[in-house]
């Protein structure tokens, strides 16, 4: 009893604590003292959840706080989001109701509240149309009040914080969805100090020894990068000392997943890597300043006393980002002969660039509204904001669109919500935001529907491209068009964003229906003449025939006129139905349909007389030589004993063995979570496992000999395939060996890398 009431005490002390700090932090900001419904609120949530416990020991009420904390401190939200904020949970996990919200707190934090209830839990559900929609919801929401994300994804950093507590499954089903929805997200809107602790804290989890390995270099290193900034720096000082100007210059180390995701992408080493340290120039804005010729007197100024790489200037402040960001990036030659990127901002930039949208409030010229009756702080002019108005119109574009599946629908976010930016001119000077990696076709689109059915190609800076051209940034496009040009299903794979693909789904389908139509009256024709009944059995014959999987297939091959009926199909009327009709449909559907699980083939036959493989969702799967045969191994990443992995349990009860930085497991990790297995390797050097290498380098005689002797002889590998190609002096290897494991591997990549004329080995 007397432990109770000390852990009692202990628990209303945390407590007491955590939301006087939360009280502290709002009292300082900018917004208006409403500490009274603050207060109301947290005494509301504090009863709600009495008695209740997170995973972790400490009280419910402390994940509230926490999240109204970060909602208050990171991202600078006023009373209405953080009563918002501390009460998210209410609705979802109590008696309590919306109403009883809107009755309480008034009708503005109950639809906040409301908002959070339903994309609660987590994005995704259990089955991909919930999934789907339960994502739109989600996105629904912003364009009621942008709240309701911003208070969800504190809801989250607050959950990655405390994932520790969470069984291995759940963790990398929460860091995956984490890394492929939220952290671009929290990017999107602007927040990235939020978006790169969302990196790191997933990529400590998903990947926790590459995780430790990288923070413990980039510890490592810090004196030795303090020592290149204060070398660096020091003229750039004195120099701006001498304007008066009042400014701050900062370090900015780069972090571990940037780092991380840099190797992986570049295929390179840590050492490598030439931008871990980045030099931040923040300027304090004076009555009357420009702001946007100060960035450029600073950048004289640093250009004066080290050299400007000419290719790597990137003005965001007169073409800022759509999440707001403004910044003037340069990247400078120091005089210990390394490149180093400077990025200039004002105060006022770089408060925007940590807090995004949210950053807008602090630097309205306009007076706060008047909150006579409402709890609402300038915090709703975010509204507002052109660039979030123009995202939201991307989000309804993509909403629109006729219900893709769960994984289709993840893409297109992922392709147009949260793709890096480009601006493309257009032939009167007008800038086109666009996502990167966008084609003539995409930009054609994005002006007209009319421009984009009838694209035959375009004049990029005055030269002429197809439609299938890549744009660059700062690209001049005049679209050219032809009244004869008309929409090709293959036109799907050249476009990129979701507008293009919508709009050519959209006349596809349209045009798929009119064949349908004229092949439908073709047909009944035919069967009219020929005194046939136009039923199932009839038409699975002259689908049997025409090799043809469906009804409506065969409708749209008539109407196309790909397919003429006539004595042959007549004579196919007439025969006896096959017993093989029914399957060969079958297997037609599945050929035609079998998607991400065609990639995938077993190490090794799996041993039918084993009993069936018993699954507990809370213990990690354990890949040893007795169980192997039982799993199947993802083909598209090849993992290998060594790998980061997990298991993914499919709609056939398989469990399916991926890399956990796979692209088909990203998206798996966030759409379908629940069916995610925690696994661990427990191999002892016995079996053999596909790699792949790719080798490239100088083609001069005798290296492919070199290549082998080291494989086969030095190394005792058994070499599965090998294609070579030679151009220009150079060659290109890809390699499929036979190895133990991911050591195996590492020490092929090594040996080979002492060959003289090889200068890139990396696995594929």
């Amino acid at each position: 009893m007397e432990e109770q009431n000390i852990r009692e005490k202990e628990d209303e002390k945390m407590v007491s604590e955590a939301y006087q700090h939360l009280i502290d932090t709002y009292l300082a900001s900018h917004h208006r003292k409403h500490t009274e419904i603050i207060d109301k609120a947290f005494n509301f949530a504090k009863e709600a959840h009495k008695g209740v416990r997170r995973l972790s020991g400490e009280p419910y009420i402390m994940h509230p706080i926490a999240v109204a904390q970060i909602a208050c401190e990171d991202i600078g939200l006023g009373s209405t989001g953080i009563c918002s904020a501390l009460l998210h949970d209410v609705v979802e996990d109590t008696d309590y109701t919306v109403e009883d919200i809107s009755n309480i707190f008034g009708p503005k934090i109950a639809q906040i509240v409301d908002g959070l209830t339903k994309i609660s839990g987590g994005i995704f559900g259990d089955k991909a149309s919930v999934q789907a929609e339960s994502f739109k919801k989600l996105l629904l929401t912003m364009s009621d009040d942008i709240r309701v994300i911003l208070i969800k994804i504190s809801d989250r950093l607050h959950n990655m914080r405390t994932l520790g507590s969470q069984l291995p499954g759940k963790q990398y089903k929460i860091a995956g969805e984490t890394l492929y929805i939220y952290a671009p997200l929290a990017n999107r809107l602007g927040l990235n100090k939020i978006k790169e602790e969302l990196e790191d804290l997933s990529f400590s989890y998903e990947h926790p020894e590459e995780y430790r390995n990288i923070k413990d270099k980039l510890t490592g290193m810090r004196e030795h990068l303090n020592t290149i900034f204060d070398q660096f720096t020091a003229p750039i000082r004195e120099k701006l000392d001498e304007t008066g100007l009042r400014y701050e210059i900062k370090a900015r180390i780069k972090a571990p997943y940037s780092v991380w995701s840099k190797m992986q992408t570049k295929h390179i080493e840590f050492d490598e890597i030439y931008d871990i340290l980045a030099v931040r120039i923040i300027f304090e804005t004076e009555k009357g300043m420009d702001e946007t010729a100060e960035c450029f007197k600073i950048y004289d100024i640093a250009s004066t006393i080290y050299k400007p790489h000419p290719d790597r200037l990137r003005d965001w402040v007169h073409n800022k980002k759509a999440n707001g960001y403004q910044a003037l990036h340069t990247t400078l030659m120091s005089k210990a002969g390394k490149w180093v990127e400077v990025q200039i901002r004002s105060r006022r930039m770089d408060d925007i660039a940590e807090q995004g949208f949210a950053a807008h409030w602090k630097y309205k010229d306009q007076p706060m509204p008047n909150e006579e009756g409402d709890t609402d702080d300038d915090e709703d002019n975010v509204n507002n904001e052109a660039e979030l108005e123009k995202w939201l119109h991307t989000i309804r574009e993509i909403l629109d669109d006729p219900q893709p599946n769960a994984i289709d629908f993840l893409d297109s976010i992922k392709l147009n919500l949260f793709a890096s930016e480009i601006f493309v001119v257009t032939p009167k000077g007008e800038f086109k935001t666009m996502p990167s990696g966008c084609t003539v076709l995409d930009f054609a689109f994005s002006i007209h529907t009319f421009l984009g059915t009838h694209c035959i190609g375009a004049k990029v800076n005055h030269k002429l491209v197809g439609i299938s051209h890549v744009l660059q940034s700062g690209d001049q496009v005049e679209i050219l068009t032809s009244k004869n040009q008309k929409v090709d299903k293959k036109w799907i794979d050249i476009t990129t964003t979701a507008k293009a693909k919508g709009k050519i789904q959209a006349i596809l389908r349209r045009e798929e229906r009119e064949k349908q139509k004229v092949g439908e009256d073709i047909l009944n024709e035919f069967f009219q003449k020929n005194e046939k009944e136009p039923n199932s059995i009839n038409i699975g014959k002259l689908c049997q025939f025409h090799d043809l999987a469906t009804r409506e297939e065969l409708l749209s091959a008539i109407g196309s006129q790909t397919i003429t009926l006539g004595e042959a199909d007549l004579k196919t009327l007439s025969e006896k139905v096959r017993k093989r009709t029914k399957l060969k449909k079958y297997l037609n559907i599945f050929k035609r349909h079998h998607d991400e699980t065609a990639d995938v083939t077993p190490v090794q036959p799996a041993d039918t007389k084993q009993e069936p493989l018993k699954i507990d969702k809370k213990k990690p799967l354990i890949l040893n030589e007795e169980t192997i045969g039982r799993y199947i191994f993802c083909d598209c990443c090849h993992p290998i004993p060594g790998d980061d992995v997990l298991g993914y349990i499919d709609e056939k009860q398989h469990i399916i063995i991926h890399k956990r930085q796979c692209d088909v497991a990203k998206r798996l990790k966030a759409s379908d979570g629940n069916q995610i297995l925690a696994a661990n390797w427990d191999t002892h050097g016995t079996l053999y496992f596909p790699a792949s290498l790719h080798i490239g380098g100088f083609d001069h005689v005798g290296v492919l000999h070199q290549i082998t002797a080291i494989l086969s002889q030095q190394l005792n590998v058994n070499i599965h395939s090998l294609h070579i190609d030679t151009n220009d002096g150079l060659f290109t290897a890809d390699i499929m060996l036979g190895v133990h494991d991911v050591r195996d591997i590492q020490a092929i990549c090594r040996d080979l890398k002492k060959i003289e004329e090889i200068e890139e080995v990396r696995r594929s």
